[in-house]
């Protein structure tokens, strides 16, 4: 699926001012609904990507609209927004033009959708087996308290936890519970440790050590053992069948055999089954070292 800037050439990193985003935006024209519905009929048959050009450009300013209202989540709103042109990305390829509605609302549906995934998968302690229910009431019990000015740290009184209760319908127990997941927000990991001078400080990245390989370590030891295994086959080419088996059968089985058993097998002492077996790593060691 062509991403928002490889179609409108409207670039929306981190380092892009949001200001000038805005101002971008606004010089592209609000489609009428028949408008709207000749161009997606249009996309619906061709898939030409001028055509989803002006279907997306056209609703940029809903989705800013929309995530708008997300602002007090203390999530950058530049990747807010992101996502949210994804969601018109998904409207576009999903939107049934027969059905009747304005791609405009299918729109609103796709990028709300997406938004709201965006931000509870930035909420850890939200991730933690969240259902759709309780989905519902992140969003429900924040705007709730936005609108009766409490503030996260705040603790509610049984009082509010009743009425809020009774207008969600869920249980006062939910929306205690929702109440201390909104309150627990994720540290930054570039907080200071300590109070010393900042730019010597230490963060709490700076702890943070992972001791599994990387992917380079990783890659350089395939590639080492993936050389060694095929030296090594090479190299077995210098021993004879019996040499070649007794080896195998000495060091190379999960379920080595003993001096005493080859002995047996080949009618000869254990002290030259012995004799063999280090032979032949000797002559292995020495082939090896020539083809190096």
């Amino acid at each position: 699926m062509e991403n928002v800037t490889a179609l409108t050439g409207l670039d929306f990193s981190p380092d892009i001012n949001f200001a000038r985003y805005l101002q971008d935006i606004r010089k592209y024209p609000i489609l009428s609904q028949e408008e709207e519905y000749q161009l997606a009929v249009e996309y619906k048959k061709t898939h030409d990507k001028k055509v989803a050009y002006r279907l997306i450009t056209s609703h940029l300013r809903l989705v800013v609209k929309v995530v708008s209202k997300y602002k007090g989540y203390g999530l950058p709103i530049n990747e807010m927004i992101s996502e949210g042109n994804i969601g018109l990305l998904y409207a576009i390829e999903k939107f049934e033009p027969d059905k009747g509605f304005r791609f405009s609302t299918y729109a609103l549906w796709w990028i709300k959708a997406t938004v709201q995934k965006y931000i509870l998968n930035s909420w850890s302690l939200v991730k933690l087996g969240t259902t759709a229910a309780q989905k519902k009431l992140f969003f429900n019990l924040r705007k709730i308290k936005n609108s009766l000015n409490l503030m996260d740290d705040r603790e509610l009184s049984s009082d509010i936890l009743n009425d809020i209760a009774k207008s969600l319908d869920v249980s006062v127990q939910e929306v205690t519970d929702m109440n201390m997941r909104l309150k627990a927000h994720d540290g930054s990991l570039n907080v200071s440790v300590d109070n010393s001078d900042s730019d010597g400080g230490s963060e709490w990245m700076d702890f943070i050590y992972d001791n599994k390989p990387n992917q380079e370590e990783k890659l350089a030891y395939r590639e080492t053992m993936d050389y060694r295994r095929r030296l090594f086959r090479q190299a077995i080419t210098v021993l004879n069948p019996r040499e070649k088996d007794i080896l195998y059968r000495r060091r190379m089985c999960d379920d080595n055999a003993t001096l005493d058993d080859l002995s047996q097998v080949y009618n000869i002492s254990k002290e030259r089954v012995r004799q063999i077996e280090l032979n032949s790593i000797r002559k292995i060691t020495k082939a090896i070292e020539v083809m190096q």
